[in-house]
């Protein structure tokens, strides 16, 4: 099976529940194909770098997925059908990093840095 990491921006005005049941909608899809999601991560309300849809801001969901083609196919069949989805990305993989992403170690990198300041001051 191939590997897949799927990455899709929801419109600003969503609530985060709102934004967990579209990642829980793209679980159904890909499990029902005999796929998996091997992890879902909310990054959270981001800025963008230019208005998409009168949007300056965006919920973004990353979704690991292992799986043939076709669920692939059917999750951006569904994906570009749902009004709340502003983009996504399906990009194929080698291999699916292990522990939190790049954009989550980012945010923890902050916080320490951030501490690490307050502690000298």
């Amino acid at each position: 099976m191939a590997l897949y990491e799927h990455v899709f921006l929801a419109r600003q005005d969503l609530s985060q529940a709102q934004v967990d049941a579209l990642a829980a909608t793209a679980t159904e899809i890909v499990e029902k194909l005999d796929g998996k999601v091997t992890k879902t991560e909310t990054w959270g309300l981001k800025n963008l770098a230019y208005k998409i849809d009168r949007n300056r801001k965006a919920h973004f969901v990353l979704l690991n997925i292992d799986g043939p083609g076709e669920v692939v196919a059917e999750l951006e069949r569904q994906t570009r059908i749902n009004e709340d989805v502003i983009r996504y990305m399906t990009v194929r993989v080698d291999e699916h990093e292990e522990g939190p992403s790049v954009m989550m170690r980012k945010g923890d990198r902050d916080r320490k840095s951030r501490r690490d300041r307050e502690e000298r001051d």
